[in-house]
């Protein structure tokens, strides 16, 4: 089977329980292939988890969920160490991050020292516990949700942990035709407990190895620097695009070449990814702070031109 046909059956089987949502879906692909992670940021009731549920069922991962509250601790994340009578020593008994694809659901109900707990598990695939260091199934990949920053009880995700996610990805609210659908049938949560993997976690890190060799001509790295470079200096934004945020765009422009069937970047993939990698590691600057951000990144790719 060639990448691309594995890529067009993930999709068609994801899109077969996720309806009305295409391109949402297909980004969040391409940031599992391109081995980031997700923040999924909107109201309750849109999909959400559904999304989450449906990529590890038909990518043939396994999964776990911690629900978020606000009396969470960093120990019900990542795990603690007992002691074992029998065996007179601690035993260290794995929270639920130890899964490969991780959902984090509604991530900022949590205080920001919980929050934490995640820093180390997303940027490195293993979590230190008592001078121990246990890693973690290969790939992972953290899906979180967010509720928008003025529902009751939330609070605000810090900047370093913003920047460990690849992508935030907005859901919306689904199309009549698609809205109809589901509400004919009430059916999704039947199409997720039939949905069988297609591929599984061998083929993915087959996927993912073939987006890192994709080429990204060195014009293009020099398109991405100009952007970069022009949110820095953009008198709209406090804060611009970090080198992280740059690094993470390469690689999901390579994602979504793989995914259009390339080996080989386009402007449009950078484009095709820019607002998704991008807005959530802004910072607008008074007057421009209500702007929504990703007109903000849309307007620094228009004025910026292609070499």
């Amino acid at each position: 089977m060639t990448p691309s046909q594995r890529i067009d059956r993930v999709l068609c089987a994801i899109n077969a329980i996720v309806r009305g949502k295409d391109e949402v879906v297909r980004l969040a692909l391409a940031c599992l292939i391109g081995r980031g992670h997700l923040l999924l940021e909107d109201l309750p009731g849109v999909g959400k988890t559904t999304l989450a549920l449906a990529l590890a069922r038909v990518l043939g991962l396994d999964f776990g969920r911690i629900q978020f509250t606000s009396d969470l601790l960093p120990t019900d994340i990542v795990g603690v160490s007992v002691i074992d009578v029998a065996a007179g020593s601690l035993t260290f008994r794995p929270g639920p991050v130890f899964h490969q694809v991780v959902l984090a659901d509604e991530i900022n109900r949590a205080t920001p020292r919980t929050q934490s707990a995640l820093l180390e598990a997303m940027a490195e695939g293993q979590v230190s516990i008592e001078g121990r260091t246990h890693a973690l199934p290969a790939p992972f990949f953290v899906i979180a949700t967010q509720n928008p920053v003025e529902h009751y009880g939330t609070f605000p995700l810090p900047e370093s942990q913003l920047d460990r996610f690849m992508m935030t990805l907005r859901m919306g609210y689904p199309g009549r035709d698609a809205e109809r659908t589901l509400l004919a049938e009430l059916d999704t949560r039947a199409r997720l407990d039939k949905a069988a993997a297609v591929i599984g976690p061998r083929e993915l890190s087959e996927l993912q190895s073939q987006a890192d060799a994709t080429n990204v001509a060195p014009e293009l790295i020099e398109y991405v620097l100009d952007i970069a470079g022009a949110s820095r200096q953009s008198e709209r934004l406090l804060v611009g695009i970090s080198p992280r945020g740059a690094e993470h765009w390469v690689r999901a422009a390579k994602a979504l070449a793989l995914l259009s069937g390339r080996d080989y970047c386009l402007p449009e993939d950078v484009q095709g990814t820019a607002a998704a990698v991008i807005a959530h590691r802004i910072l607008p600057r008074g007057d421009f702070e209500k702007v929504d951000r990703a007109s903000l990144v849309r307007d620094l790719v228009r004025a910026t031109p292609v070499r």
